[in-house]
């Protein structure tokens, strides 16, 4: 099946995403969705999404910024693939796109975050050919 990927930006597009990202952040209301996105575009988040058939089959949120730790990186906060279209490639060729996208903007790094208990997409990642390369800490306030 050929898949486009594009940038989800207006709000039909990115209505369109929320079924597939409601599976990665089930607590995310639909009707709070467009508006979240919009604010963080606004810090620079963008949101892509793979179509296949004319139907969305995997989303990512992503955003380009500088660390002095990795200096300028591609950052993914989101990334999923509907669960009736894993292993059917989507994953794959959108996360080859956001390499592609980081490389064009510049990045010397590509990063993301993945809770531990997603042993299925650590697999993914490694295989695309990441290291696991630190532990997160977090807070709640």
């Amino acid at each position: 099946m050929p898949v486009t990927i594009h940038l989800a930006e207006s709000s039909e597009s990115i209505a369109r995403c929320f079924v597939v990202m409601s599976e990665l952040r089930p607590h995310v209301a639909k009707d709070a969705f467009e508006s979240r996105v919009r604010r963080q575009q606004e810090q620079g988040y963008k949101l892509a999404c793979a179509e296949s058939e004319g139907e969305v089959r995997a989303v990512a949120g992503f955003r380009v910024f500088e660390t002095l730790a990795w200096g300028r990186i591609c950052y993914v906060d989101d990334l999923v693939t509907r669960e009736a279209d894993r292993g059917g490639g989507f994953g794959s060729a959108l996360i080859d796109w956001l390499v592609a996208e980081a490389r064009r903007a510049g990045c010397d790094e590509f990063h993301l975050d993945s809770g531990v208990h997603r042993f299925g997409a650590h697999r993914f990642y490694l295989h695309k050919g990441m290291d696991i390369t630190c532990h997160h800490f977090a807070m709640k306030l």
